[in-house]
């Protein structure tokens, strides 16, 4: 199955930015990708390196992005998992995957679970932790294990959606550093994302792909300068192995995934199989005293 992962910058407005992703929707669909992946809040600015109420109007579109995404789905044949902040109604608000099925139908989604709470990334003020629980996504390419993000670190979440039969684990994406950061600690970052990722498709036997935005964008409050997102968007197999990884620039990736591996990798690490489920008990407590 070939997929894609559109790795984007924002263009200083909404109506630009959404243009340019759907045109790379279109080349990624005439090249052949059956699954299309775009980044976390991929319609506007990461506007939650602030707190303020005017971004919730950018959720007020919601069944009219819903209705807009169908139908680039539904004109290119793909499916297509797509990142929305969605209005639930007044002051109930959640960071939300939406996944989009070849004919326009909404195959299912996924409300952001972990919300984190850090300069520069003040989710918490914004959204709601999902209430959807860790539930795969039923397409025409397989059974997707759509998260956001912030779940990424989390063994946990990869761990439930795998036990619940999902084929992929999918990660849109909007992380970066602050350009005041040493070299060494930017290196120490980016190896951290993408190490935990590569360790949940050993540990659960799973290919990943991680989509992430791309690009510099300032604090609208000026409080801080911005955040450098440094895309190296990412799939691996279910062994961890590098598939396919983007630059730190604008880039449609591409990437071929052999369904068939999930099976032998599982045969000769049975990881499922050994797992003593009768032990894990603590696993529901904060922290073990």
């Amino acid at each position: 199955m070939k997929v894609a992962l559109i790795q984007k910058k924002y263009y200083g407005n909404r109506e630009l930015t959404i243009k340019k992703t759907v045109e790379d929707i279109e080349e990624a669909s005439r090249a052949g990708a059956e699954l299309i992946v775009l980044q976390e809040l991929h319609q506007n600015e990461y506007f939650c390196q602030s707190e303020d109420t005017k971004y919730f109007a950018y959720a007020s579109s919601w069944h009219d992005d819903i209705e807009f995404w169908s139908a680039v789905a539904k004109k290119n044949r793909v499916v297509l998992v797509t990142s929305l902040f969605e209005q639930r109604t007044a002051g109930l608000y959640h960071n939300t995957a939406v996944v989009f099925e070849k004919d326009g139908s909404i195959a299912g989604k996924y409300r952001k679970m972990h919300i984190p709470d850090d300069p520069g990334f003040y989710e918490k003020f914004y959204f709601t932790p999902g209430d959807l629980g860790f539930e795969p996504i039923d397409t025409s390419v397989g059974r997707l294990g759509v998260l956001i993000c912030w779940d990424q670190w989390y063994p946990e979440a990869s761990r439930l959606m795998t036990l619940k039969g999902a084929e992929l684990l999918i990660y849109p994406t909007a992380i970066g550093w602050f350009d005041e950061d040493t070299k060494e600690e930017k290196a120490r970052q980016l190896d951290s994302w993408v190490t935990i990722q590569r360790s949940h498709a050993i540990a659960n036997g799973i290919p990943v792909l991680s989509c992430n935005r791309v690009g510099f964008e300032k604090d609208s409050s000026g409080v801080m300068d911005g955040i450098r997102f440094w895309g190296n968007s990412f799939v691996c197999d279910p062994q961890g192995q590098m598939i396919a990884q983007a630059k730190e620039k604008e880039q449609i990736l591409y990437a071929d995934i052999d369904k068939k591996r999930t099976k032998e990798v599982r045969d000769i690490w049975p990881f499922l199989r050994d797992r003593r489920i009768d032990t894990y008990s603590n696993l529901l407590k904060r922290y073990c005293d």
